[in-house]
């Protein structure tokens, strides 16, 4: 019989990615030949798949290793190890019992396994299988996240170090936004060099798409990668509109998450008192860094806001006796006051707090919000020692009328105890990583809490049970209120929210019932994330309040989180993940490391370890054009090609053979400028049946590109009404080009062609892939297991229904889609040079528009002209999952100026 391994792992923290797949032993015999991050986030709560294919390429088994770095916030949901066709899945079970079967490997000798983690934003996954000589193993990490945000933003950070250039390596983001996405930003070291060109941002209203696929040897060149390929990270920011003040509910599945972030009312001032341990742990960096935050600190005081200054070792001593008004004189006094601070003697945090306390009580103001800051380095020596009584004196002295904010600086720290008293008093704990950057942890800290604009928040949900937390002392500008439950009547057709909380000393509420069952709130394949999300932010809020509760309320709230984390099989502090492992006899366990704990700093800055020991192109929306049409016949053209522009029929229209087609009154138009044919006619409204004048029209393609705008939510798209054979891309420079043939009447292209220098020609059509250079040639075809092929510039990489094409540093996705019975191919750019200039339908990168504003009709400013637009729904083809996103329908030459003929070809 094989052993289990148990696998226990804690994860806190911003949203942050890290992945790296290595050999454990001669890292030249083993290829890691495909690496993928893939990340959904559906209304900010975000799932990611790490998979990583290595094969074993010498005649003899090893050992190969698996490393994953994960956000301490995120919950582990699936780890799976493949090998050999045989899978092999882990299974979350409750700690005890998996550390029961640890414990018998453990007595019959077997080598045990070990975590330790303290770090700021990762937790570092690893471990490694025996694979057999000449085979492959597939290791598939998923987990799980709400994101927070913070500042106005949230953010999605993905780092990535397999530890040698991958040729398949490719990260993809999803973003899907109900209320629609006001902004996306993408930096960081992945985003510099040649690794720029890897990254392709698409934005369509209530989506967003992040592509990066970098070529091996772009692998190689980035800020700070090198000759072991990717090592660095890429921070997504992004934030979501605000138009409904009572904030964003979403319902699905039986569960609803509210979201409420109110940005239109009016800060509250705020007393604020910073308590600063000036004690002797204090000395060199440390203090001179708190000085440095808290100059920068009181420079952002808002002149109605009141502070005060205290300071303590075994003494405690205060600027000035009472709270003063942030004036020009008095923030200039204290900051001399500042600058004196030195270290010395004992701790006395439980005097230092308490004085804290009274001074603001002292101070009553009303219409105002008050806040503690406490920053200290280590236990309380001086004075009360005993962390419960400290606990208690601060907590009576408090009452809960205003929040205690406790900063931990450095890894010395007792950070439980931190953690209890903050949380005791309505507040938080927060870690100073003891790093050269100190000091902006510090003030980043401090612009989180610094705009009040709500105290006293209460929300209720009529028809709601099994809530998260509904009650809050604070409300922050820039921050968010995040609270989710289970609808007690599936049947009902509404659902009220309310949301009572005091601002600027006046009670406000905010109400809103929604529908209960709108379909458009979820997509369909994301209909689970709900639960998923209620039962993450359950457990997590049940296990951050442990420290608080005692007796029987502690063990009945333990056993709730338990239970669900074994449901949703989430990796906490309370489970362990079993995974059989192809070895006979061999247990490994990983738990999940604690903040603050057994190891006292990090190996690497900034990363935490745990580890086992052992070894534009668019389709129609379906109906073509606006719903303005009007059916008219055309007599034949000088070419020819008769043409039809009608209403769509109640009933279906007869079958229309070559010589006649439907197109839209819009399309007419755009054809009738396009080519030069005089002034539109006019078509009166009550007009069935009307005569033009003869003409001359070439076949209408029904397809649409889509250009990303830079700045703008919404794309433009625009139809090519040409012949069927398009140039589709052509960059002379690199003598390379691809054209595509679309399909009669029908979606997309039925074949895609490539020519790249004199020697290499691709053809790609829906059933097969063949490559030429020069006297040899490879055929693939589309069902075939994944493959790869390299030559000298050239790079090819079938998967499922996608071929990705690399020629010089072009690269090109082939999507092959089966829809609605028809089956057809789709290019999707993924990346190209920034500074050159390239032609075809493809070759423009983006584009900027503004709307016109007063016009009757939608108007767009595009190049210095004013161009007519209508707003169009229609599904994107560039993406596997088919989205339907909303774009600007726009004349061809509005975003393709010159001739016609540049975009067209005799042969592909």
């Amino acid at each position: 019989m094989m052993d289990r391994a148990a696998l226990r792992l804690i994860l806190l923290g911003v949203f942050l990615i890290s992945a790296s797949s290595q050999p454990v032993k001669k890292k030249q015999k083993v290829d890691i030949y495909s690496f993928y991050i893939n990340s959904t986030v559906t209304s900010r709560y975000a799932t990611t798949v790490i998979t990583s294919r290595v094969a074993n390429t010498v005649n003899e088994s090893q050992e190969i290793q698996f490393e994953v770095k994960i956000p301490k916030n995120a919950f582990i949901s699936k780890f799976r190890m493949t090998i050999e066709g045989k899978i092999y899945d882990g299974v979350v079970k409750e700690k005890q019992e998996a550390q029961q079967q640890y414990s018998r490997a453990v007595s019959r000798g077997e080598s045990a396994g070990l975590i330790k983690s303290v770090g700021r934003t990762l937790e570092d996954f690893k471990t490694s299988v025996t694979v057999a000589a000449l085979s492959k193993v597939t290791f598939e990490l998923t987990y799980e996240e709400l994101l927070k945000r913070r500042l106005g933003k949230y953010e999605l950070l993905i780092n990535a170090q397999p530890m040698q250039p991958v040729a398949d390596f490719k990260m993809d983001v999803h973003i899907q936004e109900k209320p629609g996405i006001s902004f996306l930003e993408v930096k960081g070291d992945l985003s510099t060099g040649d690794l720029a060109d890897a990254i392709k941002t698409t934005r369509a209203d209530k989506d967003a798409w992040v592509t990066f696929y970098p070529t091996r040897d772009q692998q190689t060149k980035c800020k700070s990668c090198g000759e072991n390929g990717l090592n660095g990270d890429m921070l997504i920011t992004y934030d979501v509109e605000r138009p409904n003040h009572v904030g964003e509910v979403m319902v699905s599945n039986g569960y609803f998450v509210h979201y409420f972030a109110p940005s239109d009312v009016p800060r509250i001032p705020k007393n604020v008192v910073f308590i600063i341990d000036r004690s002797g742990s204090m000395n060199g960096r440390k203090m001179e860094q708190t000085r440095l935050a808290l100059l920068k600190i009181l420079s952002d005081l808002d002149e109605d806001d009141h502070f005060g200054l205290i300071t303590f070792d075994s003494e405690v001593d205060t600027w000035k006796n009472e709270l003063l008004k942030a004036t020009k004189e008095n923030l200039e006094t204290a900051k001399s006051f500042v600058k004196e601070i030195r270290d010395r003697g004992a701790t006395d945090i439980n005097a230092a707090v308490l004085a804290g306390v009274d001074m603001i009580n002292r101070h009553p103001r009303e219409g105002t919000a008050s806040i503690l800051i406490l920053l200290t380095d280590g236990d309380p020596t001086s004075g009360e020692t005993n962390k419960e009584m400290i606990m208690a004196n601060v907590k009576e002295a408090i009452g809960l009328k205003f929040p205690l904010y406790c900063l931990g600086f450095g890894y010395d720290v007792n950070f439980d105890f931190l953690t209890k008293m903050s949380l005791e008093n309505g507040g938080v704990a927060r870690r100073i990583y003891e790093d050269s950057d100190a000091d902006l942890q510090l003030q980043g800290f401090y612009d989180e809490v610094a705009v009040p604009l709500l105290t006293d928040i209460q929300l209720k949900y009529t028809g709601g049970t099994n809530l998260t937390k509904t009650s809050f002392s604070l409300y922050f500008n820039g921050s968010e209120i995040v609270v989710s439950g289970q609808i007690t009547d599936n049947s009902v057709e509404s659902f009220t929210t309310e949301v009572i909380a005091v601002s600027k000393g006046s009670n406000v509420t905010y109400q809103e019932t929604v529908m209960a069952k709108d379909p458009s709130d979820v997509p369909a394949e994301n209909e689970d994330f709900m639960p998923r999300l209620w039962a993450y932010l359950t457990v997590k809020q049940i296990l951050e309040r442990q420290v608080l509760l005692k007796g029987q309320e502690k063990e009945d709230e333990k056993k709730e989180a338990l239970k669900l984390s074994l449901k949703y099989q989430f990796v906490t502090s309370l489970t362990s993940m079993v995974v059989t492992k192809p070895q006979d006899d061999e247990v490994e366990v990983a738990d999940k490391p604690k903040e603050g704990g057994e190891e006292p700093r990090p190996p690497v800055p900034g990363y935490s370890q745990y580890h086992f020991s052992q070894p534009g192109l668019l389709g129609p929306p379906g109906v073509l054009g606006p719903p303005s049409h009007r059916r008219l016949t055309f007599k034949h053209g000088r070419l020819g090609l008769p043409m039809m522009v009608g209403r769509p029929r109640p009933h279906p229209a007869p079958h229309h053979d070559d010589s006649d087609m439907l197109i839209s009154r819009y399309e007419f138009d755009q054809l009738y400028l396009l080519f030069g044919l005089g002034q539109i006619p006019t078509i009166p409204r009550e007009s069935a049946d009307a005569v033009l004048p003869t003409m001359s029209i070439p076949r209408v393609g029904r397809n649409r590109f889509l250009l990303p705008s830079a700045g703008q939510s919404k794309p433009l798209c625009f139809e090519v009404p040409v012949p069927q054979k398009l140039r589709l891309l052509q960059d002379s420079a690199s003598e390379l080009s691809m054209n595509g043939l679309f399909m009669t009447r029908r979606q997309g292209f039925s074949k895609i062609a490539f020519h790249y220098k004199t020697n290499h020609h691709l053809t790609i059509n829906t059933s097969s892939i063949r490559y030429q250079d020069g006297q040899s040639h490879v055929e693939f075809l589309w069902d075939q297991e994944p493959t790869q092929h390299n030559t000298e510039g050239v790079s090819l990489i079938l998967r499922c229904n996608e071929m990705d094409v690399t020629m010089g540093n072009i690269s090109v996705v082939i999507l092959l889609h089966k829809k609605n019975g028809e089956v057809f191919l789709w290019p999707a750019v993924r990346q190209q040079p920034k500074d050159v200039s390239l032609m075809g339908i493809l070759g423009k990168a983006e584009a900027s528009y503004e709307e016109v504003q007063g016009s009757q009709t939608p108007t767009l400013k595009i190049m210095d002209q004013d161009v007519k637009a209508s707003l169009e729904d229609v599904t994107d083809y560039t993406h596997p999952s088919t989205p339907v996103i909303r774009c600007w329908l726009v004349p061809f030459q509005a975003v393709m100026p010159g001739d016609i003929s540049d975009f067209t070809v005799t042969q592909l």
